[in-house]
């Protein structure tokens, strides 16, 4: 699997192989939505009906109601289940057709959320009380292994008459194996102003205190603080070239609060070391509303520019740019 270094189909040829698949579809789709819009009907009539029932049983009003609702939902749910399974076979045969023509290997969920606990350790993810994953890519770009997947996280909140749960966090996080030598832990979180001292009083790694790093780029110490167990090799990783393409990511992803973390602990059988990176980027690689006609140019031009932003984000961190003799070795004393 490889990103970069393989030539990308153009946009035509994948929708040449894709459009008789999903007009071959259409049939189904049809027929899935009448059904639908036929079960919210009768849901409509049902409800009424059986709180009328319930009213010349003399059952209480608030189980009458309770079982007009149940009715109501339950044939909306039958209704629904051909038009839902169709969006799922639609979405990972789009997400799997692309994949393959970005060279990339696509499952629909994770087995093994990718270093999770590491995200959630470093703080570049907030503490969560239920998580959900899904869409999960990997490849090879530039020598390096990386793995990207989208997670929504949610923490459960308290009111006086009931439990909710709000989501923290709704985005894509990714694993890559570093090709550079990592040494220590240099974390680069947001910039959080006059709290910046606050922060840095609680941050470490492990038994290791992480120091504020000053940077020479202001358009980069404007958005981002970065804390290192290593000045030297904070910096060694934090060039002039790599804090740009950071910026570029930021941009490429609208700003979506992109931070990330160099961990020489994390590369066991993967080689130098590892970067996380999470951005908040909402819900992508999904195809879009199944009460339009599928084989539309526009539904699958969508899916397509969510996968160009995997091969943005992993060039601009991995593509090769020039460099002082030294880097990809152990940094100078």
């Amino acid at each position: 699997m490889c990103v970069g270094h393989c030539r990308l189909r153009d946009f035509e040829s994948i929708w040449e192989e894709i459009e008789p698949w999903l007009a071959g579809l259409e049939t189904r789709r049809k027929a899935a939505v009448r059904r639908l819009l036929i079960g919210i009907a009768c849901a409509v009539v049902a409800a009424p009906v059986v709180i009328a029932l319930g009213f010349a049983a003399s059952i209480p009003f608030p189980f009458t109601m309770m079982a007009g609702v149940i009715t109501a939902f339950g044939i909306i749910a039958m209704a629904a289940a051909p038009l839902n399974d169709l969006r799922t076979e639609v979405k990972h045969g789009l997400n799997n057709r692309l994949a393959d023509a970005f060279s990339l290997g696509y499952l629909p969920q994770p087995g093994s959320p990718a270093r999770f606990d590491s995200f959630r350790a470093h703080g570049l993810i907030p503490h969560s009380d239920k998580q959900a994953f899904e869409d999960h890519f990997s490849g090879e770009a530039h020598g390096a292994d990386f793995e990207l997947y989208e997670a929504e996280l949610k923490q459960r909140r308290r009111s006086k008459k009931r439990t909710y749960y709000v989501t923290v966090f709704r985005g894509v996080l990714i694993r890559i194996a570093f090709p550079r030598t990592i040494e220590g832990v240099t974390l680069i979180t947001r910039d959080k102003g006059i709290f910046n001292a606050l922060e840095a009083l609680g941050r470490s790694a492990g038994s290791k205190k992480l120091e504020r790093i000053g940077l020479v780029d202001p358009k980069f110490e404007r958005i981002f603080e970065v804390y290192g167990t290593d000045q030297v090799m904070a910096r060694y990783l934090m060039t002039p070239t790599f804090m740009e393409r950071v910026l570029d990511l930021e941009r490429a992803l609208k700003g979506k609060n992109v931070r990330g973390v160099f961990d020489e602990g994390l590369a066991e059988g993967f080689g130098k070391g590892e970067l996380l990176l999470a951005a908040e980027t909402g819900n992508l690689f999904e195809p879009g509303s199944l009460f339009n006609q599928l084989n539309v140019r526009e539904r699958v031009e969508t899916l397509y520019r969510d996968f160009e932003l995997i091969e943005q984000i992993i060039a601009l961190v991995l593509a090769p740019a020039d460099k002082p003799e030294w880097m990809g070795e152990v940094p100078p004393a």
